[in-house]
């Protein structure tokens, strides 16, 4: 059974009711589905960068309406841990250079360490990582 780790794209993706996404996620075990704890902390990050910038009433009622409505949509999932084996393949991939975002590193790292499959947009970066398994579901499947 593959495990599917939502990147950081495809869970705001998912947040927002994106149709072709929706559509794949009901095709598999919800147990399958997981996000990493680094997706976690850049979508809180998010909502609390909201937060500091509403300088009105309504933008702070809106700002922390979202904040929680996101930590409740985060308790949906499983969240994988950044653990040993992960900061193990982190420091490998920073050995090699490869040259992306810390973050997209660390969520890399976490895919890596548990054969999973990466749910993402990012091509562009993520397949600079050697033996990474990604797709991206926010498009329609061809028949």
């Amino acid at each position: 059974m593959t495990l599917y780790i939502l990147d950081s794209d495809h869970l705001s993706l998912y947040q927002r009711g994106h149709p072709p996404l929706g559509q794949r996620l009901l095709t598999v075990s919800p147990n399958q589905l997981v996000i990493t704890v680094i997706s976690a902390e850049e979508l809180i990050r998010g909502r609390l960068a909201q937060i500091r910038k509403a300088s009105n009433p309504l933008a702070r009622v809106s700002a922390y309406h979202w904040f929680a409505k996101t930590l409740d949509f985060l308790g949906d999932f499983g969240i994988l841990d950044y653990n040993i084996q992960a900061e193990h393949q982190f420091q490998s991939l920073v050995n090699q250079k490869i040259r992306i975002g810390s973050q997209d590193l660390k969520i890399a790292a976490i895919v890596l360490s548990q054969s999973a499959t990466l749910l993402t947009r990012n091509r562009r970066d993520f397949e600079r990582i050697p033996g990474l398994t990604f797709e991206d579901w926010s498009v329609s499947e061809q028949g």
